[in-house]
């Protein structure tokens, strides 16, 4: 088993591929970052720069082709170490990148980012590909970032979309993009003709009409040293807005020295949604 739990997808072996290591902090969820805090135990090492560069993106051309190697279907968590859409990424590495992901289809890949504007643009200028076997996701760890990131993602063509809420640290209401608010999903916007399926404010975007635009949605507490407190409230309460909507929802944890609830235990993948 995995030790990232929403990779031990039934059926399929769970990964992390880290061809990219290192990034920079964005926003609140950066704080207490897993990532760095790994980066400094492996400085100078396993292809990581020496102190104090060791959380500098770094490319490894070693580690591009690993999933060509791979026999058995596997769920991969894509950058796990760092951001596929980090500035700092070389665009001919990362293209490189997304044809080893098109032409693996037997894998699942969990393409999470904090850039998601980034992550548009550099999708829609090149044209990539978007099979169904790539899951676009992005991180929102309050509603400040849900409100700026997830307009992006919906606006992506990926045919399978989420969100990770994880570490959660506040209260989210995701229902603009779940179908349950009277709001364009894209820009927010509520008024004149919120009953049809144009938004005079932003040209085109559905309103609650539509079918949700989100497919998955991940949620969980931080953990490690400094842990920020997560109420078991605010999981619960997006676990309702999932469910209502149809939406498959997984909760990975709660925060140190807090059990898990029994009713929190949902682990759902897309397309499980109960």
């Amino acid at each position: 088993m995995h030790g990232i739990e929403w990779l031990n997808r039934p059926g399929t072996t769970g990964e992390t591929w880290s061809p990219i290591t290192g990034c920079t902090p964005i926003s609140e969820g950066c704080a207490n970052c897993y990532a760095r805090r790994m980066a400094k135990r492996l400085a100078g090492r396993f292809g990581y720069p020496v102190a104090p560069h060791e959380f500098d993106v770094t490319l490894h051309r070693d580690k591009w082709r690993d999933p060509l190697k791979w026999s058995k279907p596997r769920t991969v968590f894509m950058c796990s170490m760092s951001d596929l859409f980090h500035e700092d990424v070389d665009e001919y590495f990362r293209a490189d990148l997304w044809a080893v992901m098109c032409g693996t289809p037997q894998n699942t890949y969990i393409v999470l980012t904090k850039r998601a504007k980034a992550m548009h643009d550099w999708i829609v200028d090149n044209e990539m590909d978007m099979p169904p076997h790539i899951i676009g996701m992005v991180t929102a760890e309050n509603q400040a970032r849900a409100d700026e990131r997830i307009p992006w993602l919906v606006k992506t063509a990926f045919m399978v979309r989420g969100v990770s809420v994880e570490p959660m640290l506040s209260a989210i209401d995701l229902s603009r993009w779940l179908g349950g608010s009277e709001e364009c999903y894209v820009c927010g916007s509520t008024g004149e003709g919120i009953a049809g399926t144009d938004c005079p404010a932003c040209l085109g975007t559905a309103y609650i009409d539509k079918p949700p635009l989100l497919d998955w949605v991940i949620c969980g507490a931080e953990t490690g040293p400094g842990a920020r407190p997560m109420n078991l409230a605010w999981a619960r309460d997006l676990r309702d807005q999932c469910k209502a909507a149809g939406v498959p929802y997984f909760f990975k944890r709660a925060g140190p020295g807090q059990e898990t609830p029994p009713d929190l235990m949902v682990r759902e993948w897309p397309g499980e949604a109960t």
